[in-house]
């Protein structure tokens, strides 16, 4: 089923709604403002209590208490039962790429499996200035509205797909998810290969390391 929130103007309200929060809220992120992380802490924590409240009567079941591996942050239920997991982003702009992870690859297509399923990113880009948090975009739409042209998938377990460069996302709004999820795995019958290649470099050069130990004296 389509998510009202994502295929209607419903969700760049939501978005304009977080941006105006968090700017409200600037001052209390001011003794943070040294280190990225503990802002991204401080920002996840505000919007945690905070987020039922910006989401308004979309929201009928809302939860934020999860695990760091979690695949989510914030979790909700709207009003037709669709379940969203969002997975809160920070990123302060400065000079450099930024390549956060997002999800495993196989993580995602077993939450995708059922359509009432979907993954959001809320990502939040920041800049500091005379030590005020000023808050420059803010972006909430499920994973699939994230052009395959920003994203890239980094060799952990089974493949974790990543922003290419927090700075230049690339959205693609009201994109389908079977298009999407189809560009996954064509992504990944190409990237799977090459991996194999490279174990089998790996395996070659440790072969003539076992050799040369081997014919070592004792």
């Amino acid at each position: 089923m389509k998510s009202h929130l994502f295929y209607s103007s419903t969700y760049q309200q939501i978005e304009e709604s977080i941006k105006a929060f968090l700017q409200s809220q600037a001052g209390q992120l001011t003794p943070y403002t040294s280190s990225p992380r503990a802002m991204g802490d401080s920002l996840q924590e505000l919007l945690a209590q905070s987020f039922q409240e910006v989401l308004g009567e979309v929201c009928q079941e809302y939860s934020s208490a999860f695990s760091r591996r979690a695949m989510a942050d914030i979790a909700f239920k709207d009003n037709n039962d669709l379940y969203y997991v969002v997975d809160v982003k920070t990123h302060r702009k400065e000079e450099g790429f930024h390549m956060p992870n997002l999800t495993s690859v196989e993580r995602l297509a077993r939450f995708y499996e059922d359509d009432n399923n979907y993954f959001v990113i809320l990502a939040i880009s920041y800049t500091i200035q005379h030590h005020q948090v000023v808050v420059e975009q803010v972006h909430f739409l499920p994973i699939e509205f994230l052009s395959w042209k920003c994203l890239t998938i980094g060799a952990l377990g089974w493949g974790q797909i990543q922003i290419a460069n927090f700075d230049h996302l690339v959205i693609v709004e009201q994109n389908s998810r079977r298009k999407w999820m189809l560009e996954l795995c064509e992504r990944l019958f190409t990237f799977y290969p090459k991996e194999i290649e490279k174990i089998n470099s790996r395996i070659n050069h440790f072969e003539k390391v076992y050799a040369l130990w081997q014919a070592k004296p004792e």
